[in-house]
């Protein structure tokens, strides 16, 4: 009979201690050790080659690379963050906050597959079948492909996989399920790790795709051990306001493509709706000759995005002055306020400052200080600044603004959408060609920003 132990495991970050603690040295996290019974087994040690690949070394120009099998997913979008679609056998994470999308999205995953005659294999272990019937006929989800399991053990549901072979599955959420030969309660750091290690088994011997959700915790980050990070193919982020109508998916991990690259969707009665042109979305309704208000240009990934960046400075009798940000980096944006203080000669200690996105958005590319920088001085003086002005750069602590990456990409956006003149950091205008349609200004420091758009 195989011989029982008894461990602490740091349900935050996996660590295993053999004596109980308060704080887990390893992350630093109060409270975290819970205990969990172990079997010691002892296991021969046996070779553990990936499928597909001999034990011997083999040279790297004797290596043949097999190509890899796409799907598309009908969504144009999501291929864009997966690299072009989904590719066969891959193990797919996806994370967010709590009612963000995320089943919404693999439901018109589910949708999209059916029509091209992909079975896909729906395994939810927090609803029954009948409420994810009931979304389903919502989203207009009405594929006969689509077989729905609701089940917690993961022993089972790897049968019905093994047995039904399907294209694609879904498992929501890998916190819910739990393996018989573990004895620790699911959701817990063995349990998620056993879990996912069976899937990866199962997605690469048998060419499965496997797409599973994970829960997040009150910071954002992924709940469970680091390792299952590390053990999937690719990680998905939802990013949003649940209250806002737009989301962001976001790949911080993909080993079939590229990581800078984002998807926009919008959050509508029926579903979630592609934004192929988040720029013009993002600018509707935007208010004209206000002052505190301008706009921008991000760059996610290879693609141009123009945001509202909103600001307002308010004096106050308190002593404490208020700075919040919402959208951008809060500290990034207490150091635009005092770079503002120390090198432009504007008084804010006795001003809150608010600053925001439009469109519920989360940003932090350096390239919108910038904007916020200027955004910030134009309500504190109440002066507006012409609309048809978009502006970007990177500020430094000595007042300096930096160029930025792709800076002609973010030009051509603007003059696409009808602005006449372009803000930018000098050091950018002199490697710029030329672009018909918008007057281009180069600054290098924040009061030659601050004369051209006359605040002073």
């Amino acid at each position: 009979m195989a011989k029982l132990k008894q461990v602490y495991v740091c349900q935050q970050c996996g660590y295993e201690s053999g004596k109980w603690m308060g704080k887990c040295p390893s992350c630093n996290e109060w409270g975290s050790l819970v205990e969990e019974v172990v079997e010691a087994k002892k296991t021969p040690l046996t070779s553990s080659s990936v499928k597909g690949t001999s034990n011997a070394p083999i040279r790297l120009k004797d290596i043949k690379i097999e190509n890899e099998i796409r799907t598309t997913t009908g969504m144009n979008e999501l291929d864009r963050v997966l690299g072009g679609g989904i590719v066969r056998g891959s193990l797919i994470l996806v994370g967010g906050d709590p009612g963000i999308g995320k089943s919404t999205l693999l439901l018109q995953i589910c949708e999209e597959l059916g029509r091209q005659d992909k079975q896909v294999l729906y395994v939810s272990g927090e609803e029954s079948v009948s409420q994810i019937k009931m979304r389903g006929e919502r989203l207009n989800v009405h594929t006969n492909n689509l077989n729905l399991l609701a089940e917690t053990n993961m022993n089972f549901i790897e049968n019905q996989i093994k047995t039904t072979k399907p294209d694609l599955v879904i498992l929501d959420s890998i916190q819910t399920v739990y393996c018989d030969d573990v004895t620790s309660a699911p959701g817990s750091v063995s349990q998620v790790r056993e879990a996912t290690h069976k899937l990866m088994n199962l997605g690469k011997g048998y060419g499965i795709t496997i797409m599973i959700v994970g829960h997040v915790t009150k910071e954002g980050a992924l709940a469970g051990p680091r390792v299952l990070e590390h053990m999937v193919d690719t990680v998905l982020y939802f990013e949003g306001e649940r209250h806002a109508s737009f989301r962001i998916l976001r790949a911080v991990k993909n080993r079939f493509g590229s990581t800078n690259e984002i998807g926009v969707f919008e959050m509508q009665d029926i579903g979630l709706k592609e934004v192929l042109n988040p720029s013009e979305i993002m600018l509707a309704g935007r208010p004209m000759d206000v002052a505190g208000s301008l706009v921008s240009c991000s760059l996610e990934g290879t693609r141009p995005m123009l945001i509202e960046v909103q600001a307002l400075a308010s004096f106050t009798s308190f002593g404490m002055p208020r700075r919040t940000a919402t959208g951008l980096d809060y500290n990034r944006v207490v150091i635009l306020i005092a770079v503002l203080e120390k090198r432009a000669g504007l008084d804010l200690g006795n001003y809150d400052v608010y600053v925001n996105l439009a469109g519920g958005l989360r940003i932090n590319e350096p390239s919108l200080d910038l904007a916020a920088a200027l955004a910030i001085a134009s309500s504190f003086r109440n002066t507006s600044i012409d609309p048809h002005t978009v502006i970007f750069g990177e500020i430094g602590l000595t007042g300096e603004v930096r160029g930025v990456p792709m800076a002609e990409k973010r030009v051509i956006e603007a003059a696409k959408l009808g602005f006449k003149i372009c803000i930018m950091p000098k050091a950018n205008v002199e490697k710029l060609p030329p672009i018909k349609g918008i007057k281009i200004i180069g600054v290098s420091n924040i009061g030659e920003a601050l004369d051209a758009i006359a605040v002073r």
